[in-house]
């Protein structure tokens, strides 16, 4: 298994996770957050710290997206970085010419004679 292939499920195993987490809050308070709480205010120990590792979370894990996304680059163009140099330069290309040509073609020879179609 290539570094690249590692570091595509591990972004697709971050999306999925940050899909998750951003699907639990929601923008308006309630979520996740009110339902450990009941809908009321409670310092004491789910609402305000259930919000707080969500968003925590949310973030740490867009941030992790974007390392891994830049991690891949470099781990893809580690695997690929000579490809297409070597089509740029053009050193290998050859220009040959064919050592005859084509003969010209003679058109068809038609009949000039005119037809009768009259009955």
């Amino acid at each position: 298994m290539s570094t690249f292939s590692i570091f595509l499920i591990l972004i697709i195993i971050v999306c999925f996770l940050l899909v998750l987490v951003i699907m639990v809050q929601n923008p308006k308070g309630g979520g996740l957050s009110s339902s450990f709480g009941g809908g009321g205010n409670q310092v004491v120990g789910g609402v305000k710290k259930t919000g707080d590792f969500l968003d925590k979370s949310t973030w740490t894990l867009a941030g992790l997206l974007v390392v891994l996304i830049l991690a891949s680059n470099i781990a893809l163009k580690g695997n690929f970085g000579d490809a297409d140099s070597k089509l740029l330069q053009g050193d290998d290309i050859e220009t040959t010419v064919p050592e005859t040509l084509p003969e010209e073609v003679t058109p068809p020879v038609t009949n000039d004679t005119p037809t009768n179609d009259s009955l």
